[in-house]
């Protein structure tokens, strides 16, 4: 199974996804290079900011993907 498929599978049964969870659970590390791939292929796909703490409880800022059910493809 392509990437693309994992993770298009990933949100259609869980709703969103995380690069931490991509990288956990299905072996991707570059995530928004796979999402980029599915925006080309016409999946719309809504894009939320978060901010989260890390481990040392430093602030970061993470992406968080979902289909746009309104707008898929």
């Amino acid at each position: 199974m392509a990437q693309v498929d994992r993770v298009l599978s990933y949100m259609q049964s869980r709703g969103s996804i995380q690069p931490l969870e991509a990288w956990r659970e299905l072996g991707i590390y570059r995530l928004s290079a796979v999402i980029y791939d599915l925006r080309k292929d016409g999946y719309a796909i809504k894009t939320k900011r978060m901010e989260v703490v890390n481990r040392f409880g430093e602030s970061a800022h993470i992406a968080q993907y979902s289909l746009d059910n309104q707008n898929a493809a």
